[in-house]
């Protein structure tokens, strides 16, 4: 008796189980919950791109310093005989 008990016991255990994996699996397929994972992985695709984008102008900015270092763009004009920069939009400029 004891027996039966246990296999009954354990099959309906086995039957609530399946159950409900199966009902989590059909929760996941329906057309909302797949509209939603697929607005969530585009969101995060957004922000990978974004931040890599941000990298890239990082890299940009810095690669561009260095430039100016090497070819001494950044460096105090020599001399008080040379010119002022002319800045467009000023008195005689264009």
């Amino acid at each position: 008796m004891f027996r039966r008990t246990f296999w009954f016991t354990a099959g309906a255990a086995a039957g609530v189980w399946a159950s409900h994996k199966v009902n989590q699996k059909l929760q996941r397929l329906t057309p909302e919950s797949l509209a939603a994972q697929a607005a969530d992985k585009a969101l995060d695709a957004s922000h990978r791109i974004k931040d890599f984008a941000l990298d890239v102008r990082a890299g940009m900015l810095q690669r561009e310093a260095e430039l100016d270092d090497v070819l001494g763009l950044n460096a105090p004009p020599e001399g008080p005989g040379l010119p002022a920069a002319r800045r467009p939009g000023g008195v005689g400029g264009g």
